[in-house]
């Protein structure tokens, strides 16, 4: 194996140039947030429904309520349901599939992560009346079956999402158990787990995190932000009797202090990992500039940084309808400053999208040093392309769009690449 060559080489350069140059470099996909179809609305979209103009018009209340610039105002596509004039949001999933099984075309998909949020808007076992296999055959399985059709050995690793948790534990046991039964598909019954891939001295392990049971075990505040786009004090908005305390459903709430377990697992499994690269994933960013998942990042990086800064190579989430790029580079946490910042890569567009909130993003970049947008795209259906470059010590990430005119058509955005931290 590489690593034993390595071990034994004794500083020999002209064996390592040699060993670094035959290495095999890893390549995967990472998309999030892609099992939305207007086939299965929100209820509040069945009690309510909208025309085309009404449907636009609440859209445009809600960024306005936001603080957001109205001159950056957009909407997601409409669909319209047949033979109604009731709208709602056209579903990127089908569109962002077929993108990806073209960049297969050209780049090596070994394997890919799937980011969570795999079942919306309830999960499995919904209590809506439809059949939770068809729904999973058609929310999870059916757009990918472009991607799968032409790789059929890639298997998807998944990852657990606050809409896979919604309605009750059975709902992903469901889920869990339907990917169990297919070829292509891995997702622990635990909702947490770590696996290896690559070549032994050129490998990576990958932890996946199910955050939705770190984030219910916390008390997580709803805050308004200011009008500037800045973050509302928490006392601030008790006095004002704004800061609301989100409250999670009895189901979710963890049992028998399972986030503790699952935390003490990360913490040992990132410290007596032997793999070269280590990668973290889940489903909630740890920071994003959308200005609505704020009050979540401030949890869960008090909960995981400590342990990414010191072990990972680099963290990517969904949650956020949309793709970005930010590092953090771990001032808070390691007194070693020399080291790389910590990328963390958001792919969460492949069926939703969502738009930024320029002025909370140049808040963020004011209030914290340690954070850096690198960059982003919203509005748009996509996902990611990741390299680990075992020649180079690179991670190497491009970002990828598909058009709103489900032409399915590739479109790249832009690469980045970034040095393996540990």
């Amino acid at each position: 194996m590489v690593a034993s060559v390595l071990a034994g080489c004794g500083g020999n350069k002209e064996t390592e140039t040699t060993t670094k140059k035959d290495a095999k470099n890893i390549e995967f996909l990472a998309f999030g947030d892609g099992g939305y179809h207007p086939d299965y609305p929100k209820k509040k979209h069945i009690k309510n429904p909208r025309n085309k103009e009404e449907f636009i018009a609440k859209e445009k209340e809600d960024w306005l309520e936001d603080y957001r610039p109205i001159e950056e105002f957009d909407h997601a596509p409409i669909y319209m349901y047949p033979n109604t004039d009731i709208a709602t949001e056209q579903t990127g999933a089908s569109a962002v599939g077929n993108a990806m099984a073209e960049v297969c075309r050209t780049r090596e998909c070994e394997f890919a992560l799937q980011l969570g949020d795999n079942v919306y808007p309830d999960g499995a076992d919904a209590k809506d009346g439809k059949d939770d296999q068809k729904r999973m055959d058609d929310l999870i399985l059916k757009p990918l079956l472009p991607l799968l059709t032409e790789n059929p050995d890639l298997v998807i690793y998944s990852a657990l999402g606050n809409h896979d948790w919604k309605t009750s534990r059975k709902g992903v046991e469901l889920q869990t158990n339907w990917m169990a039964e297919q070829p292509n598909f891995h997702l622990d019954k635990k909702g947490y787990y770590q696996y290896k891939m690559g070549e032994a001295g050129n490998d990576v392990e990958f932890f996946v995190l199910d955050t939705n049971m770190l984030l219910s075990a916390k008390p997580i505040y709803e805050i308004p932000l200011n009008p500037d786009g800045s973050e509302m004090e928490l006392a601030e908005a008790k006095s004002k009797g704004i800061g609301e305390l989100e409250t999670p459903e009895s189901h979710e709430s963890p049992v028998h202090g399972e986030d503790i377990v699952q935390i003490d697992w990360l913490k040992a499994g990132l410290a007596n990992s032997t793999a070269k690269w280590k990668i973290v994933y889940g489903h909630h960013i740890l920071w994003s500039i959308g200005g609505s998942k704020y009050s979540e990042g401030h949890v869960l990086r008090e909960r995981l940084m400590p342990m990414l800064c010191e072990y990972a190579d680099a963290y990517i989430a969904g949650h956020e309808h949309d793709l970005e790029l930010l590092t953090d580079d771990c001032s808070l946490y390691l007194a070693d400053s020399t080291r790389p910042p910590l990328p963390l890569i958001i792919s969460g567009a492949a069926s939703k999208m969502r738009g930024k909130h320029t002025p909370f993003a140049q808040q963020q970049e004011k209030r914290y040093p340690e954070y850096d947008l690198l960059w982003s795209k919203s509005f748009v259906w996509g996902f990611a392309h990741i390299k680990l470059d075992n020649q180079a010590d690179k991670l190497d990430v491009e970002f990828f769009t598909t058009p709103r005119d489900l032409s399915n058509k590739l479109v790249p955005e832009a690469k980045f690449s970034f040095d393996r931290r540990n």
